[in-house]
């Protein structure tokens, strides 16, 4: 069990439409502080497919490609204990605060990726946001980690697109 911080910040600006939300970054994420990095996650090739365009390799390259589909991402967990990657492990969460940023872009709908993040956004988050009078409906979607090989990528674009397509319309 290691004490891990997130140790980076959302992607967002005022256009982002939806936001997705997992539970905590890999160590290879974590190691240059970007989403779904690593090499074997379908995160991103499940981007490409849904908005039918390249997000590239780069971090920089990922973060444009989601600002210019109105995609904001973040996760829930801003600090833990855990061991490596797993989720199942994850102990003495801190949570984030997505307050301020729904306050500050038209958000229509949160997604989590993964089982974990849902649990922990309806227990940490969800109550401080319904109390702070921010009703933004989240959607459960299934983690893309390859841990989650049992789903294929085909299943998974099944379950990720029409949620993408409702933030899109503003549904």
């Amino acid at each position: 069990m290691t004490h891990v911080e997130h140790g980076f910040g959302p992607v967002w600006d005022g256009e982002s439409r939806i936001l997705v939300l997992g539970s905590m970054p890999s160590p290879k994420s974590r190691d240059v502080a970007f989403y779904y990095m690593h090499p074997r996650n379908r995160f991103w090739p499940l981007m490409a497919a849904i908005f039918e365009d390249d997000p590239g390799e780069t971090p920089q390259s990922r973060c444009a490609f989601a600002l210019r589909h109105h995609v904001a991402l973040w996760d829930v967990v801003a600090s833990c204990d855990i061991v490596g990657a797993s989720d199942a492990s994850i102990r003495n969460v801190e949570a984030n605060d997505p307050e301020p940023l729904l306050r500050h872009a038209p958000i229509v709908r949160i997604v989590t990726t993964g089982a974990k993040a849902a649990q922990l956004y309806r227990r940490l988050i969800e109550p401080r946001l319904t109390e702070a009078g921010i009703t933004v409906p989240m959607t459960q979607l299934p983690s893309t980690s390859p841990a989650n090989a049992a789903m294929s990528f085909d299943r998974l674009l099944d379950a990720y697109r029409p949620a993408f397509r409702s933030a899109a319309s503003g549904e």
